[in-house]
């Protein structure tokens, strides 16, 4: 996961903070509340128990004489209740109390698994996201910005995606030997001799030009580049629904980084929503992304090749400087 801090950072298309608004802290918050009002209820009644049982001894004790069948019938009725009663709430106090919850779960690590081994097994698909992100201004005050993405696939090695906001267009386009970037509202292009897998472009590209493709997680998920042994917190939140379609909703924690997904339930473990928070920032800017899914669609390999349109101009792309 990768953070920024407003629409302005270097080079993305566009930028998103990203953090889990205190949700898993409050969650867990939640469960100490609940536990000790529960302890304490217990605690309550299990007083009021023992002075049932210390009233039982003392009338034992004044009818240690005189007892008659009726007040030993009675006497042990009471005793029994208490000690019935006392049973049942010490139970209930333990039933009450959550499972421990460990800081990484591991079925939610796996669940993040499946959902990298699925991603990496398709070939060719179409994917789109709205992406809403926060700008925090100087003073604190959040903007909020919206944009749209649309990305063609065809594993291993060509991609063309479309980037739109409401004042800017731009595409990176791929087939597996250059990746073009391209203003069409400008026409201006640059081109760099490139290859390897759509995976070794989104870390390339990002690392030495501080490009970042649009929901390029994507193609990291289930790879040696999103190792998930650096998590700090893994839980499951629950099941939601995601433009109608019933999700697990899982939440993380790495570094300064707080980021939760709805994975799509069945057969195919499809991720339908991104949300991504910056601790690092005080202000907890933060974006979501909807993502909707097209796995039965192909592309002609010519879709995946650039052609300057007439008056288009070719710029240098610069790579970042070396610290």
């Amino acid at each position: 996961m990768r953070d920024s801090r407003g629409a302005s950072s270097g080079g993305r298309w566009f930028t998103a903070d990203r953090e889990l608004p205190r949700q898993a802290g409050s969650l867990h918050e939640k469960r100490g509340s609940l536990t000790g009002r529960c302890v304490s209820f217990s605690s309550r009644v299990l007083e009021l128990c023992l002075y049932c049982l210390s009233i039982y001894l003392s009338y034992l004790h004044s009818r240690t004489r005189s007892i008659d069948l009726e007040g030993a019938f009675m006497g042990h009725a009471v005793f029994l209740a208490t000690v019935t009663c006392t049973s049942l709430l010490l139970s209930s106090a333990v039933l009450a109390q959550p499972s421990q919850v460990t800081a990484v779960d591991p079925q939610s690590v796996a669940a993040l698994r499946k959902m990298g081994t699925y991603l990496q097994s398709l070939k060719s698909f179409e994917v789109s996201t709205r992406l809403t992100a926060e700008r925090v201004l100087a003073d604190g005050q959040k903007l909020q910005h919206g944009a749209e993405a649309d990305l063609h696939v065809s594993r291993p090695d060509k991609i063309h995606a479309t980037m739109t906001t409401a004042t800017n267009e731009r595409q990176i386009i791929y087939d597996g030997k250059t990746v073009v970037l391209y203003a069409p509202a400008q026409k201006y292009y640059s081109s760099l001799a490139w290859s390897g897998s759509i995976g070794q472009l989104v870390t390339g590209l990002q690392q030495k030009y501080g490009v970042e493709l649009p929901l390029s997680d994507l193609f990291v998920w289930g790879t040696d580049a999103a190792p998930v042994d650096k998590l700090e917190s893994a839980m499951n939140a629950g099941q939601g629904l995601v433009e109608g379609e019933v999700c697990d909703h899982y939440a993380f924690r790495e570094g300064q980084i707080d980021w939760q997904v709805w994975i799509a339930t069945g057969s195919k473990p499809l991720p339908r929503k991104i949300v991504i928070t910056n601790r690092a920032d005080e202000a907890r800017p933060q974006s979501v992304s909807l993502i909707t899914w097209n796995l039965n669609t192909t592309k002609p390999a010519s879709f995946f090749s650039f052609v300057p349109p007439k008056g288009s101009k070719k710029i240098e792309i610069v790579p970042l400087k070396t610290k």
